[in-house]
Order: structure tokens, then sequence, then C-alpha cells
């Protein structure tokens, strides 16, 4: 804890100097406050506080509701003060007209710094978070046919009924290509291991037959005979589990069987290809966050475009919204939910029926979501419009409306209506990461103040103690590199002391370097070191091996023959930006892709040679 508290103080001595403001008291009282409550003050209070500070920059005061935890010098909190006088009145709480936007990005980047560090939860915080993730599904499932779905079909139709159909024929031809992701799956199958699946679901075999999807042609037909085909009821439900998020609750996710994974894969592979193609490409992001965040600026500097964040939002997708939305093309409708697992395991070992369309961990969960919501926000603005609105109204909305996730941009002008149609299909909108009052936003990691970006370097992990910390030191030194960018030098200058302690070689290096090192303001010194005339530089390089998991028979067969249909897709294979890795983290048409694959298991480092960078 004292690592942390001790960068703290670094990091707010550098944004006291931009600010020409103190940080001695407010280091004293994070050092009181840390003392008497533990790490849970840098992790959950200041987070907490940050989103005070962006509540009151979107109410355009600050008032008797917030910073209940802090004791107040005039109507602001006596804790960074010397930054909050930058931008609201000491005496009234009221935004200042010019406020210091370098003052906003300093609270935010002293309250959030530890915001996202990777420390486990408190028992009594996961439980908490189970409690909640049965409370939603069972609110998910109470809603059903309560709603009425005439016009959200509708919309569905205008939206994507040409993508729906195009879809739906290459699912009646059996057009799809099924691949294994990198993740876990229920079953414990890992990288090579689920290219010897010999389990499958009933309900899979009439889009996704085994003969077609798992085996490397049809002239292996008799080894159906081995194939255990699983009845409905007898189905491996998926495995919930949770995972880091922040220290104030862990992120609750479910892990799928591997069939219904590589299922979910094809299906996805089709959605992916169509709004590529399509005029929904501007609407909805699946891959490429950068449009969210230029939308975010816009709409910081201009006022026009607000940014909406849903809570839990992928649990709130009900199966039957989903159902509602695809039922007009029956092959594309009925393949989907072939693949969505139906129940759940929770950690208690107690099995539930699934009213969710399904949790984070389906490959179906992101896309289903972003049609969701899309169709939800045009039903928003057509009741703002007060008339049914056309394809061609519709168009008329690129560049200011998008969905990447749970994570929105509409125009102001509708955000009510929007908000109200979201809510009826049992969304929650987070009104204290919601904006469009103000001049902040906030979209896909990326914030902004009156068109400036305050976006902030957060800690990832704890401080290393030994050489033995792997990961930790490969974060510090991400950290370091982060810091120096934006300009923190005392911070900087902390963090390379530590490391120095801790790494005999410690490098100045490029961006692109896979050596473990500094960058440096000077550029990349001559490399002290030569091999075949390359230049080299020596240091601490990242080590993950791939775990050993060999295949051999039919199963490496259908690995390859999947691999060069994958590289057939892709074109300038020859470019390495573009070679054809495959989703266990070795080069598919390497050698040895059938003896090892999976996600590395150990991450260390070890003394080598690298480039330069």
């Amino acid at each position: 804890m004292k690592s942390l508290t001790v960068l703290w103080k670094h990091v707010a001595k550098d944004l006291a100097a931009r600010c020409r403001t103190s940080a001695h008291q407010d280091y004293r009282y994070v050092l009181e406050r840390t003392k008497h409550e533990g790490l849970s003050f840098l992790t959950i209070t200041l987070p907490s506080f940050a989103k005070d500070f962006e509540y009151c920059l979107e109410q355009g005061k600050v008032d008797e509701t917030v910073f209940l935890s802090f004791r107040k010098n005039g109507r602001l909190p006596a804790f960074l003060s010397g930054y909050s006088r930058l931008i609201f009145d000491r005496r009234t709480g009221v935004l200042l007209e010019n406020p210091d936007i370098g003052a906003i990005h300093a609270i935010r980047q002293l309250t959030l710094l530890f915001g996202k560090i990777l420390l486990d939860c408190e028992p009594r915080r996961i439980s908490a978070a189970y409690s909640e993730f049965l409370e939603c599904e069972n609110e998910v499932r109470c809603s059903f046919g309560k709603k009425s779905h005439s016009d959200f079909q509708r919309m569905s139709t205008l939206l994507y009924g040409s993508l729906f159909s195009d879809i739906d024929l290459k699912i009646y031809k059996g057009d799809m290509r099924p691949k294994h992701g990198p993740g876990a799956t229920a079953d414990s199958l890992y990288g090579n291991q689920k290219f010897t699946q010999r389990t499958w679901p009933v309900r899979l075999e009439h889009y996704f037959p085994y003969v077609d999807m798992v085996l490397p042609g049809r002239s292996y037909f008799d080894l159906l005979y081995e194939v255990d085909f699983v009845e409905p009821g007898n189905e491996l439900p998926v495995k919930v589990i949770h995972v880091p998020k922040t220290m104030k609750t862990p992120r609750i996710i479910a892990i799928e069987p591997t069939a219904m994974q590589y299922a979910q894969q094809a299906v996805l592979r089709l959605i992916q290809e169509g709004i590529k193609t399509s005029y929904l490409d501007a609407f909805i992001g699946l891959d490429d966050q950068t449009p969210n965040q230029r939308m975010a600026k816009e709409g910081s500097r201009k006022g026009n475009l607000a940014t909406l964040d849903l809570s839990e939002a992928s649990d709130r997708v009900s199966c039957e919204t989903v159902s509602y939305m695809l039922r007009r093309h029956k092959h594309f409708h009925d393949a989907v939910l072939a693949c969505r697992s139906r129940r759940a395991r929770l950690p208690s070992g107690d099995v539930i029926s699934l009213a969710k369309f399904a949790s984070m961990g389906s490959a179906l969960c992101f896309p289903m979501e972003a049609m969701v919501f899309l169709v939800a926000i045009f039903l928003g603005i057509e009741q703002g419009l007060g008339r049914p609105l056309t394809l061609k109204d519709v168009k008329s909305f690129k560049g200011r409306v998008r969905v990447f996730g749970d994570d929105i941009i509409v125009p102001v002008d509708y955000v009510h209506f929007v908000i109200q149609s979201l809510e009826s299909f049992g969304l929650k909108v987070n009104d204290r990461k919601s904006f469009w009052n103000g001049k902040f936003r906030e979209s896909c990691g990326k914030e902004y103040y009156d068109g400036t970006e305050v976006s902030i370097v957060r800690v990832r992990r704890k401080t290393p103690s030994s050489r033995r910390d792997g990961q930790e030191i490969i974060s510090t030194v991400s950290l370091r590199n982060q810091l120096f960018n934006a300009g923190y030098e005392k911070a900087v200058d902390h963090l390379d002391s530590v490391l120095r302690q801790l790494l005999a070689l410690y490098p100045v290096v490029g961006e692109c370097s896979p050596v473990l090192g500094r960058l440096c303001a000077e550029g990349v010194p001559t490399p002290l070191v030569t091999k075949n005339s390359i230049p080299k530089v020596k240091g601490w390089i990242i080590r993950s091996p791939i775990p050993f998991n060999e295949i051999d028979d039919w199963p490496a067969l259908r690995k390859c023959l999947s691999s060069l249909e994958d590289r057939s897709l892709v074109p300038n294979f020859g470019n390495t930006k573009d070679k054809n890795w495959d989703m266990f983290g070795t080069l598919a048409t390497s050698p040895d892709h059938l003896r090892r694959s999976g996600r590395p298991r150990v991450v260390d480092i070890k003394l080598g040679l690298g480039s330069p960078g």
C-alpha cells in the first residue's frame, strides 16, 4: 500500500506544478485516510469522488448530494480544493464560465489512478455481485410478455431487413465457417483440445451438423458413431464465474461450452461481414472504438451529441427481445437460438434457466445487444420526431448515432426520448456515467471536456517487489512509459528508481521494441550489441510460452483445413500485419501449431536480445 501512496504523491506533485497549486495537504490527507481505511480509499472511495465530480460537471454546480465522505470548505470539498477552485466558485459551487481544463484532468487523474487496479474484491462484494446477477435475471424473466414488440419488430425490419435476409440465405445454404475462440470453455477444453470434441448438442444438428462443422469431411462419416449427441435436458450449462473489474465489484461472466461457442462464432462471422459491408457500419461498432471517441469529442465541444452508458447491459437484453428482432427471418432466428445456451451453473452448484439472451462470454452477446440497442434508439428518435422513420431518415443520422457495446451516442435533442425507449425494454441508463448537459463526454475509454481530451493513465497492477513478479514488472514498465508520454516527470523518475533496483539491465528503447525498457526524449541510443550485422539491445524480454497441447489424426486435419480456409479470406497474406495467426496464439501455418496451442499459462521475463524499436 505504501508503494501506491508514494506513486500518488509523485503524480500529485507533477499535476500541482502544472496547475500552480500545492499537493502537500492533499497527500497528507491521502496518507491519513489510507492508514484507517486501507486500499479501499484509493480504489473505491477516490473513484466515487471522481463520479461525483463528473456529475457536478454535468449539472454545472456542486450541491449537497455529493462528496458526502469528504469535509467541505465552503461549497467545495477541502480535498483537492486547489484544483476544484479553478473549476467551481468556492462560495456558490457553480461551474465557472471558463473552468481550468488542466484542473479537471488533474482531479480525474488523482481520483481514478487506482480505480481499475487488478486486486481481489472482498468476499462480501463478490457475493453481492452474484446476488445482483440473480436479481437482474429475475427482473428480465418477470418482464416476459409485458412489453409490446410490434414497434420493435417493425423498426428491426427497417434497420436490418436487408442484412438479416442475406444472413438468412447464407444459413439456409449452410454457408458458415465456425471457429474456436481462445478462451476457457465450460467443458474445460482448451487450445487444440477443442478440435477433439466428441459431444454435440442435438439442437445444433439442423444448422450446425457435426459432420460438416467438426469432421474434416464427409468421408469421416463413420466417426459419428463415436459422438455423444446430447438432448436439450442434458446439455452442459454455461459456467457463471467472476473476473476482476474493480475492487468495488467484480465482473460476472458466463463461460460457454465448446460446441456452443464454436457454432456462435460461425454466426458472428456472418454478422460481422454483413455489418461491415452495409450502411450499418456507420451505426454499430464491433471492433473499432475510434468513431465513438471522435463523436464524444465532438459532443463535448459542440454540445450536440450525448454519451450514454448502460448498467448491466448484456444481462438485461432478454431472449424474448432478440427473438422478436429476428423472428421474420426463420433460419437466422432458429440458428441463433439453437446455439444459445439455455441454462447456467452458479458457483453454488445450482443450475438456473436463463431469461437473458446471453451473458458476456457468448460470442453473440456483443453484436446482439448492439443491434437491440440501436432499434430502441431509433424508436426513441421516432417518438421525438412524432412520425414513422424511413430508411432515408435513419441514414441521415450517420455521424450522430452510434453504438459500441453499452457505449451509446445519440443527438442531445432526442436524448430523453431515447432514454425512455431504452428503459421501456428493461434496460437501465447509468445517469452517473451518461452526459449531455455540460461539456464533459465519455465513450469507449476516452474522456473529453469542451473538445480537449482529459483521459487519464491508470495503474493496472501493484508495484513489483522482486524480479519474480514478472507480470507486475511488465505492467509497471508500461505504466512508466505511459506516464512519460503524458509528461509526468516526477512519477517517471520514481518508477525508474524502482525498476532499476529490480532489473540489472533497463535500457532506453523505442515504442516498438520487445525489450522491457524506458522511452526517452533523446530517442533510442546506438545498440550495444549486433547479431548478424543486425542492431540489437540486450535486456529483459517477455516470455509467454504456448502450452504443449498436441493433436493428430482427423482433429489435426480439421484444424489445418480450417486454417487454410481462413487464410484464403485474408488479403496480402505475405504482409506481416495480415498474417493469419490462429485463435490459440500460434501461427496456423507453422509446423508447431499442432503441438502447442492455447493462451499462455505463465507470463515471465528473461534476458535476451531484441530490436531497439
